[in-house]
C-alpha cells in the first residue's frame, strides 16, 4: 500500500467534473440493467443509485450489515484491492469518522436484497467445494468480494447498449443519488450524512455544482416553454 493514500475526501474534492445521470437516464439504464445485465448487475446499479455507496463500501458490504427488519444498511468498512486479484484484497476502516454510517433503505432496494440472497444460497450449494464463505453481499461465484474492474466493465457495456455517451464511472452513481436528494428537497445536512462527509464543504461544493445544473435547467425549460407559447 502507498505510504501516503489520499482519503475518499480529498479525492471527491479532486474531482472537477462531476458528472451524473439524470432521472430519465437512471431510469432507461436500471431498466436495461434488468433486462440485458449480467449477474449482479441490476442490483449492483440500483444499490449505488439507490444509496450514494462509494465502490468499495458496496463490495465490502457483508450480510450481516443489513438488517432487513429495520430496513438499513451499515457501513463501516471498505475494500481496497488495487490489483483486481480476486484473493489480494484488504478491508480497511474508512478514513473518516463520517463515513461510518447506517443508510436507510426503501421496501424495493430490501425485497431485491433478500431475493439476491436466495439466489446466492443456491450458489453456495452448487459450488460448495470451491464456495469460501465470508458473507460477502457481492460475492463471486467463488464466494469472494466482487472485482471493481468487472463492475466498470459491465458499467461501460450497459452504457453502450443505452446509448449513453456521458463518461459514467461507478462513483457517478454517487453523484447521481446526490442530484436525486436534492431534487427531493432533502436538506444539505441529511445528505452530509447519508454520503458519508465528514467536512461539509466537500458537500456544500456537490450541491453547489448540482443546484446550478438544475437552475440552467430550468432555465432552458422555461426559455423553450416561452418560445412556444411565442410562435
Amino acid at each position: 500500500m502507498p505510504k501516503k493514500q489520499q482519503s475518499v475526501e480529498e479525492l471527491e474534492k479532486a474531482e472537477e467534473e462531476i458528472v451524473f445521470l439524470e432521472k430519465e437516464e437512471l431510469a432507461h439504464f436500471l431498466k436495461l440493467a434488468y433486462t440485458d445485465g449480467l449477474e449482479m448487475d441490476h442490483l449492483v446499479f440500483t444499490v449505488l443509485s439507490y444509496t450514494g455507496l462509494r465502490i468499495g463500501e458496496l463490495l465490502s458490504l457483508k450480510w450481516g450489515d443489513f438488517n432487513e427488519k429495520q430496513g438499513t444498511i451499515r457501513v463501516t468498512k471498505t475494500l481496497y484491492n488495487p490489483n483486481n486479484h480476486f484473493e489480494k484484497y484488504q478491508l480497511l476502516t474508512p478514513k473518516t469518522k463520517g463515513s461510518v454510517r447506517t443508510i436507510r433503505i426503501d421496501e424495493m432496494l430490501i425485497n431485491m436484497l433478500k431475493k439476491h440472497r436466495l439466489k446466492q444460497n443456491e450458489i453456495k450449494l452448487k459450488n460448495r467445494l470451491v464456495y469460501q464463505d465470508n458473507g460477502f453481499i457481492f460475492a463471486r461465484e467463488d464466494g469472494h468480494p466482487q472485482l471493481r474492474k468487472v463492475v466498470e466493465t459491465r458499467l461501460k457495456r450497459l452504457l453502450k447498449k443505452a446509448e449513453i455517451e456521458k463518461n459514467i464511472t461507478p462513483h457517478s452513481f454517487r453523484h447521481t443519488h446526490t442530484s436525486l436528494l436534492i431534487e427531493a428537497g432533502v436538506g444539505i445536512k441529511e445528505i452530509q450524512q447519508r454520503l458519508g462527509h465528514t467536512d461539509i464543504n466537500t458537500t456544500m461544493n456537490i450541491y453547489a455544482h448540482m443546484t446550478a445544473n438544475m437552475e440552467e435547467k430550468a432555465s432552458q425549460q422555461f426559455s423553450k416553454l416561452m418560445k412556444d407559447l411565442l410562435l
